[in-house]
């Protein structure tokens, strides 16, 4: 038990220091020395888990869609909302997510490995399919075209903020954007009682870590 929870934690650090590495110097300009120097481990201990810098780009894009922190809601749109608001929360403070919106606007990165994208709008979609059975959507919300674009609203939001000098934080930012891109698609009833505060995702976590220690 002890060698395998060694094998994961020595997986996770290789997928860490490569992220670190793609954020810092892009796909291209990464090397398998540098992301070595950055894990503290030996040559072997990565090419045990991967054998190449494009595994290790697979490796970090494979973790990418994520709904950690996430709590079933009484309104799933709330879901929905609270998927990207946590994202935004996570992406400053987690190398391997920053990493992978790095890869997928990196044009060599994303011709050999594409992009989680489309993952992130199935992920969307479902919410919403489930949000219109309930009532929650205006009538002429359609599920897939919304999750996909704002799937493009969101990264686009991440890029300018990051990329702007003095922007507010990203939950600042993606809050600001679900206030703007909700009232087209909840039911007035329904969008009321959404929470689109930036601090939402910060609580949620604070009360995930409440629950695991009782």
């Amino acid at each position: 038990m002890a060698k395998q929870e060694r094998a994961i934690r020595t997986r996770k650090a290789c997928l860490v220091a490569a992220a670190e590495i793609f954020n810092e110097y892009g796909y291209e300009a990464a090397t398998i020395a540098a992301i070595i120097e950055r894990a503290k481990l030996t040559r072997g201990a990565l090419y045990f888990h991967f054998t190449s810098k494009e595994e290790l780009a697979r490796g970090v894009l494979d973790e990418a869609v994520t709904t950690e922190g996430l709590v079933p809601q009484a309104l799933k749109l709330q879901e929905w909302v609270d998927i990207s608001l946590l994202l935004a929360h996570r992406l400053p403070r987690e190398p391997l997510l920053s990493a992978s919106i790095r890869l997928s606007v990196d044009s060599k990165a994303r011709s050999l490995f594409g992009t989680r994208w489309p993952d992130w709008i199935v992920l969307g979609r479902e919410l919403l399919i489930e949000a219109r059975g309930r009532g929650e959507l205006l009538p002429h919300v359609d599920p897939t075209d919304t999750a996909r674009l704002f799937v493009g609203a969101w990264t686009g939001v991440q890029l300018v903020a990051e990329a702007v000098p003095n922007a507010p934080d990203l939950s600042t930012e993606i809050s600001r954007l679900l206030e703007l891109f909700l009232p087209n698609v909840a039911v007035p009833g329904v969008l009321a009682r959404l929470d689109t505060s930036p601090f939402r995702a910060e609580r949620l976590f604070e009360a995930g870590k409440a629950t695991a220690v009782s």
